[in-house]
């Protein structure tokens, strides 16, 4: 893992590894230094590992590293978790694969000899970029079935009588955290937890308060408790303008917990329209209120929704299928180099 920041793709590459301990499956890991809290992570889970700088204008000490690790641990296959660690690749008698976590280039990805995907339309994706769809597997990322207590609402200055959203985010202008303000206006009963931080956070706290909405709307930054906050709120909103896949739809299906999400790539995916989640067309306002106050107003839709989308995560979305489907994956390509 090259990449220094916190996102979906970098929590995610934890429960990654996580998943493949439980397994006992051998695998050593290499890191970015700057990031102390995922260092502490690895650390924590006892996984033997090295970190490394990732400096892509100084990149001999980091390609050192990997070479010296290569050499003692001899790994059958060297999994390059995104763009920014698949720029420091080599080459050797393992096999290589790429991660992809969304709609970017690929040329970073191009010396790599597989690539995983999360979802056919990113596959598409990467095909019409002259990846061959024949070194391409389809990968989703799993979650675990949330059954956390729920925490007092009234610490974020919340009652526990009124319906409770929850946006999962980065404060970025692609999350459409915008048009989920917006649309708050239309949605007068409700109140709005937002976990995240990002560029955009002064702007979108300047237009809650523009909104008058800072009564009902609650900025908590960035937290590590996404599953307690999960399990609290009554409505996952997502209103993701480009997103490949889209982790809080499978947190909030593990949660029992219904989803309003907009029609990016990943939900349009995985969701099925009033069926296990509600979708609406990207940016528009008035749709998303009138979806969300439907399921407030409609506790019998409510509950179908969340019951078939739990469902849904126990049945493709679980920490047992991730193992399960990874591993076929690398004992295929194993069986291919042989």
């Amino acid at each position: 893992m090259g990449g220094a920041e916190d996102g979906g793709a970098e929590i995610f590459f934890i429960d990654a590894i996580t998943a493949l301990k439980n397994k006992n499956i051998n695998q050593h890991v290499i890191i970015n230094n700057r990031n102390k809290n995922r260092v502490k992570k690895i650390c924590d889970l006892r996984v033997p590992f090295n970190t490394a700088s990732f400096n892509k204008f100084f990149k001999w000490p980091t390609k050192k590293i990997i070479n010296e690790t290569i050499k003692e641990f001899k790994p059958d296959i060297i999994h390059y978790w995104m763009g920014r660690a698949s720029s420091f690749l080599v080459h050797g008698k393992h096999i290589n694969v790429g991660w992809h976590s969304g709609y970017r280039g690929v040329e970073r990805f191009r010396k790599c000899d597989y690539h995983i995907v999360l979802t056919s339309d990113l596959k598409n994706h990467i095909v019409k970029q002259g990846i061959d769809s024949e070194y391409i597997y389809e990968l989703p990322i799993y979650t675990k079935a949330n059954k956390l207590k729920t925490i007092n609402r009234s610490d974020f200055g919340t009652p526990n009588d009124k319906p409770l959203l929850l946006s999962l985010s980065r404060l970025h202008p692609v999350k459409g955290i915008d048009i989920l303000l917006d649309a708050m206006i239309k949605i007068p009963d409700a109140y709005l937890w937002i976990a995240g931080s990002g560029p955009l956070e002064d702007e979108l706290k300047l237009q809650s308060t523009k909104l008058g909405l800072d009564n009902r709307v609650k900025f908590l930054g960035w937290r590590e408790d996404k599953e307690i906050l999960m399990a609290t709120a009554d409505i996952c909103v997502f209103p993701s303008r480009n997103d490949a896949f889209g982790a809080v739809t499978i947190e909030s299906w593990a949660a029992k917990k219904t989803t309003v999400a907009c029609k990016s790539p990943g939900p349009l995916g995985i969701i099925s329209h009033r069926q296990d989640g509600m979708l609406v067309q990207i940016d528009d306002v008035e749709e998303f209120a009138e979806s969300v106050n439907e399921i407030i107003n409609n506790k019998k839709l409510a509950k179908y929704l969340a019951n078939n989308g739990y469902k849904k995560f126990q049945k493709d979305y679980t920490e047992e299928v991730f193992v399960r489907n990874i591993l076929a994956i690398y004992t295929n390509i194993l069986a291919i180099k042989e």
